[in-house]
């Protein structure tokens, strides 16, 4: 039986902002998020959110959550008196793992070693760091084994000199945790109720510490100002990036690729530089994306081209089919195989059928667009009458000349050609040519109008 205690009272003061330190954003999640993912993957009995400043904020980002519970810190005393706060709502029994809502980047294997250390006895998470500065300091006994925790404020010379540091992620029996908390005392430099002194209370109770470190330093890294939170978002991107390519995909930079959700990748997906993958995207086998370009809950055929500048959101591109540069995909577009999209078009709510081509400075609105149709350059869809939208078909083999607004709803049949310049109000029939526009003129002896002298 687990539970998870999550720390997410802090205010965050250096981060100069109304919203909650855990509700900044990493990789487009706020930091909290990632840590209940991991917790959530534990698969524990109970997670419990303990809130303070901005509870209403951070107990907002939990609703549809039912497996986190909010309980409220009313005065921040430190972490001991944090984790206080949770025990009345800890399911008995089993162990209780401390986290942080502000530690976003600690992995589900980690945590796993951890628990499993922690058997029969209580586990710490540390890790060992060339410049220790404000950590505290693992204390080891004669035999190696951890004796106590001194924070870095009440540390001596010697303490200080140990480059063993605690993260502050710890595993416990629920019970004995239970009667630790309730014996802390606040009698340090910062007149707090410290978790870490439970540690010496279990070496004084007879009950094995084990320590477990995780695979990076920088799962343990927190984050307390701008700065901090930009660091940490460039490791996180790091590390997507290093799997990508360990998996065989093509990243021009990968110092310049933004992951801020799940991107999956066939076999030979090559990225170009500055692009962004937020929410769920999926890029089959031989896709190639140019830069710059910013996709959104998007799958993508085998084969297909995104080119520079490119904007997709909620849309599915068929096999072999190419997009952009400087095109937008709105939510609902479903491009069939080989058709195009090109640039300075936009597709909302429509499906382009096979070997379609939109190629220029064109809207496709609430449509429906059959095999192997051209559309020529300035087409409008007109959906949208200013109250209702309405759709358009355009059936298979038909011609739209350049300059055509169809005036939904409205029907271009089976072959049929709409010559350039057509404003259509009713139904092309199928097979002929269609045009509506006002009869070509020329004027004799016509002079342009000149300006009239002042004065």
């Amino acid at each position: 039986m687990l539970n998870v205690v999550v720390l997410a009272a802090g205010m965050g003061k250096r981060m100069n902002s109304a919203l909650p330190k855990v509700l900044h954003a990493l990789a487009g999640r706020p930091m909290l998020n990632h840590v209940l993912g991991t917790a959530r993957a534990l698969a524990p009995q109970r997670i419990i959110v303990v809130t303070g400043h901005g509870t209403e904020q951070v107990e907002a980002a939990c609703e549809g959550q039912p497996d986190v519970q909010c309980v409220l810190q009313a005065e921040q005393l430190g972490t001991g008196h944090a984790v206080l706060q949770a025990v009345p709502a800890l399911a008995d029994g089993g162990t209780t793992l401390v986290l942080y809502g502000d530690v976003p980047l600690v992995r589900e294997a980690t945590l796993r070693a951890l628990i499993e250390a922690a058997q029969g006895g209580l586990g710490v998470l540390t890790v060992r760091m060339p410049d220790p500065a404000g950590y505290g300091r693992i204390v080891r006994d004669a035999d190696g084994r951890v004796a106590r925790i001194v924070e870095h404020k009440d540390a001596n010379a010697a303490e200080l000199a140990l480059d063993e540091v605690n993260t502050g992620i710890l595993a416990a029996p629920t019970a004995a945790l239970r009667g630790w908390l309730a014996r802390l005392g606040n009698d340090n430099a910062q007149g707090e109720y410290y978790l870490t002194d439970i540690i010496a209370m279990a070496v004084a109770d007879g009950v094995p510490v084990a320590s477990a470190s995780p695979a990076a330093v920088w799962e343990t890294l927190g984050v307390n100002s701008r700065a901090q939170q930009a660091e940490l978002e460039r490791i996180y991107q790091r590390h997507q990036a290093d799997t990508l390519l360990a998996a065989g995909v093509t990243l021009a930079d990968p110092a310049r690729i933004d992951i801020r959700g799940g991107l999956l990748c066939g076999r030979d997906v090559s990225i170009d530089v500055n692009c962004v993958f937020e929410g769920e995207v999926e890029l089959a086998d031989g896709v190639s994306v140019g830069p710059n370009c910013v996709l959104r809950n998007v799958r993508v055929g085998p084969g297909a081209q995104i080119d520079a500048f490119s904007h997709l959101d909620q849309a599915e591109v068929g096999p072999q089919a190419h997009v952009g540069p400087y095109a937008r995909l709105r939510p609902g577009t479903v491009m069939g195989e080989r058709s195009r999209v090109g640039n300075f078009v936009e597709v909302k709510n429509a499906q382009l059928g096979e070997g379609t081509k939109v190629n220029h400075l064109s809207y496709i609105g609430d449509a429906t667009v059959g095999a192997r149709v051209n559309v020529g350059a300035g087409t409008i869809t007109c959906n949208y009458d200013g109250v209702n939208k309405h759709h358009t078909t355009i059936e298979d083999d038909a011609f739209i000349g350049s300059d055509t607004q169809l005036v939904a709803p409205v029907r271009v049949g089976h072959g049929a050609t709409l010559g350039a310049g057509t404003t259509l109000t009713r139904d092309a029939p199928a097979g002929q040519l269609t045009i509506s526009r006002a009869q070509q003129r020329s004027i004799a002896g016509w002079e342009r109008p000149v300006k009239a002298k002042k004065g």
